[in-house]
């Protein structure tokens, strides 16, 4: 039974991280380690991180000294992994019992290298407002539309370099490693299975429309090198899928 690195951030989400950290320990699947990067410079929540670790010992806090941002969190807790596959979960979402153990079992059974699944929308109160329904992936689906849910994201540790990591931007990050991970003929396969629940809180981060904007413009220009024009046009056809998204959940 292989170990599975669990990556977690933290940044002000004390009302929903003990639940979080709850759904990791309720695992079938046990033999994983959960890295928590305490990523406020602020540490009012710190006492509370230290006494929710006491919980179980697979569980691994590590404190930044200055805030470095989610992306540059997951990066560094990836150095400090020593499972041989890496999970992702945000602080403010959920997992299903069987979450590891069906999508590793998928994986093994297929020989895949990453995976993604199908997942519901939570919003404050743990009410279920949408979902995702998770379809393979390659490069050229990826740039006009980020289907993938980091949350549901399971991967061997092998594909991360020096070159392939999460960006450092505010958000889409994650959006930036799926797209280095496709470039070469490489795909992200899904497993149909809702198996997280993804908390959409309106004031988060990733919930400003003018960051994400810019960022997705980052996306393009910066980190896969396109031209302004096609930046542009990418972006466009970005937004306006991300909409249709939420059509679709209304």
């Amino acid at each position: 039974m292989e170990l599975v690195s669990i990556i977690t951030p933290y940044y002000k989400k004390k009302k929903y991280i003990e639940l979080t950290i709850n759904s990791v320990l309720q695992q079938t699947y046990k033999n994983f380690e959960l890295i928590i990067i305490y990523d406020d410079q602020n540490k009012e929540d710190l006492n509370l991180l230290k006494n929710l670790i006491k919980k179980d010992k697979r569980i691994k806090l590590y404190i930044n000294k200055k805030n470095l941002g989610a992306g540059r969190s997951r990066n560094k807790g990836i150095k400090f992994s020593k499972g041989s596959l890496i999970a992702f979960l945000d602080s403010d979402d959920l997992w299903t019992r069987n979450k590891l153990k069906k999508q590793i079992f998928f994986m093994k059974k297929n020989l895949i290298d990453i995976s993604h699944t199908s997942y519901h929308i939570i919003n404050s109160d743990n009410k279920i407002i949408g979902s995702r329904r998770a379809k393979d992936m390659n490069h050229r689906l990826l740039l006009s539309s980020c289907d993938i849910g980091l949350s549901t994201v399971i991967m061997k540790k092998e594909i991360i370099t020096n070159k392939i990591k999460f960006a450092n931007i505010n958000t889409k990050e994650d959006y930036v490693l799926w797209l280095k991970i496709t470039l070469n003929n490489k795909k992200i396969f899904a497993l149909k299975n809702n198996l997280t629940k993804w908390r959409k809180l309106n004031d988060s981060l990733s919930a400003s429309k003018i960051q994400k904007l810019y960022d997705g413009y980052l996306v393009y220009r910066k980190y896969m090198n396109l031209s302004l024009a096609k930046s542009f046009i990418r972006l466009l056809l970005l937004s306006f899928n991300y909409g249709l998204k939420g059509l679709r959940n209304k």
